[in-house]
C-alpha cells in the first residue's frame, strides 16, 4: 500500500455520521444561506481563536481580499498604498493585495522558519507603507510580537494570513488574534477543512467586521439597501455545519500532527535533508506549531522525490514557483529574491495527517534515510 500525502476520504470518514446528521439538519431546516449554522460557527470559531468577531466568507482568498477592501472603504487604505508581504508565500496573499490596487512589497523570509523576517519587514517600511501581511507558513506563526511592535511604531495595519495555521499559537495566543484582522481558509485539505470552499475573517474590531459582512453580501447591511459596490462571498449553511463538526476535533488532530512531526524529526537523519525542527525536539517544544505541512529541504529535491515515489510515498511541493516569477505578474520589474528562489527550488512536503498510522510514519522515515542522493 502506498502512503498518500493526505487521505481526505479517511479523514472525513471519522465524522461520517456527524457530517450526515449536520447536513440533514440543514436540509430539513429549509434555510440555506446566512442562517443559524453560520451564526453558530462564527461564534464558535471566534471563541476558539480568542477574538470578538468572526465573519464567514466564501473562501480564504476572499477573506484577505475583503479585509483589505474594507479598510479602503473605512479610509485606512488608499490605491497605491504599500503592503509588506513575504516573497515566498502562496500567490493568494499577493492576489488579495493587487486586487485592491495596492502595492505588494515583497521581502525575503527568515532563513530558519521561512516566515516573514521582522528585520527585513522593518527595512522595507517607507512613507507609503500602510500594512503588513505576515503569512503563518506551514502552520507556524510568524514572529508576531516583533511584527506587532514594528506595526505600532509605524502606525501600520496587520492582516494575518492564517490559511495554514488553524490552532497554532504563540505565547498562548492563537493565530487569528494577533493582527488587526486575520484571513482563514477552510479548503478541504486544511487542518480545519470544509467539504468544499469556505473561509472566514477574525477580528476584534466591530466596525471592520460589520463592513466585511456587508461587502460580502452585495455591499448590503440591510436587505435591498447597498452601502458599497460589494460582491457575493458568503459562507453557506452546509459548509458551516460541516465545520462545526470538525472544529470539535481540531485540537486532537493537531496533537497527532505534532506527534508525527516529532517522529520525523527524531527518526530522519539523512544529512542531505534539512528539517524545520531540531532532531531532539519533543512535543513540549512544538506546542505552538500546527504542522499543516512537514517540509524538508534538499538540493537534490527531484531525486529525493523520485526516490520516495518509488518507495510508495506521495509527496508534494509547496510551492514550485514563487509569486514574483509567475506569468500573472510578468509585468513587474525584474525582482530577485535569492533565498526565496532557493526555498522554492528545494522544499518538499512529506505526508502528515491525523489519520496516518504509525507504520506509515515509519515507512516515510525509512524511505528518507535510504535516499542515496544529495
Amino acid at each position: 500500500m502506498n502512503v498518500s500525502f493526505l487521505d481526505l476520504k479517511t479523514i472525513n470518514e471519522q465524522y461520517r455520521a456527524e457530517l450526515i446528521a449536520a447536513a440533514t439538519r440543514v436540509i430539513d431546516s429549509g434555510w440555506y444561506i446566512q442562517g443559524q449554522e453560520v451564526s453558530a460557527f462564527e461564534e464558535e470559531f471566534a471563541d476558539y481563536c480568542g477574538t470578538r468577531h468572526c465573519v464567514g466568507v466564501a473562501n480564504g482568498l476572499d477573506a484577505l481580499t475583503l479585509t483589505l477592501r474594507a479598510w479602503k472603504e473605512l479610509g485606512r487604505l488608499s490605491d497605491g498604498d504599500e503592503v509588506i508581504v513575504p516573497a515566498n508565500t502562496y500567490i493568494a496573499s499577493i492576489l488579495a493585495i493587487t486586487e485592491n490596487r495596492l502595492k505588494p512589497i515583497l521581502v525575503e523570509p527568515d532563513q530558519v522558519t521561512f516566515n516573514l523576517s521582522p528585520a527585513n519587514a522593518e527595512a522595507a517600511v517607507t512613507p507609503r507603507t500602510r500594512a503588513i501581511l505576515p503569512v503563518h507558513l506551514y502552520g507556524q506563526l510568524a514572529d508576531m510580537p516583533a511584527l506587532v511592535s514594528i506595526a505600532d511604531q509605524h502606525d501600520l495595519l496587520i492582516l494575518e494570513d492564517s490559511a495554514q495555521a488553524h490552532g497554532s499559537s504563540r505565547d498562548g495566543r492563537k493565530a487569528g488574534n494577533w493582527g488587526d484582522a486575520s484571513g482563514f481558509s477552510f479548503y478541504p485539505g486544511k487542518n480545519l477543512g470544509a467539504l468544499g470552499d469556505a473561509g472566514a475573517v477574525t477580528t476584534n474590531n466591530e466596525e471592520l467586521a460589520r463592513t466585511i459582512r456587508a461587502l460580502g453580501n452585495y455591499g448590503s447591511h440591510k436587505k435591498y439597501e447597498n452601502l458599497y459596490q460589494g460582491v457575493n462571498s458568503r459562507l453557506d449553511e452546509i459548509q458551516a455545519a460541516m465545520l462545526r463538526v470538525k472544529l470539535k476535533r481540531l485540537d486532537a488532530d493537531t496533537q497527532r500532527r505534532r506527534a508525527i512531526a516529532v517522529e520525523y524529526a527524531q527518526g530522519i537523519h539523512h544529512q542531505a535533508l534539512t528539517q524545520p525542527i531540531n532532531a531532539g525536539s519533543g512535543l513540549a517544544d512544538l506546542e505552538d506549531h500546527a504542522f499543516h505541512l512537514y517540509v524538508v529541504r534538499s538540493t537534490a529535491r527531484s531525486a529525493l522525490q523520485a526516490h520516495l515515489t518509488a518507495a510508495g510515498i506521495q509527496t508534494l511541493i509547496h510551492y514550485p514557483i514563487p509569486p514574483h516569477q509567475q506569468q500573472a505578474y510578468s509585468g513587474w520589474a525584474p525582482w530577485s529574491f535569492p533565498l526565496t528562489e532557493r526555498i522554492h527550488q528545494q522544499v518538499l512536503s512529506l505526508p502528515i495527517s491525523p489519520v496516518m498510522s504509525d507504520s506509515e510514519v515509519q515507512r516515510v522515515i525509512a524511505a528518507c534515510n535510504t535516499f542515496q542522493g544529495g
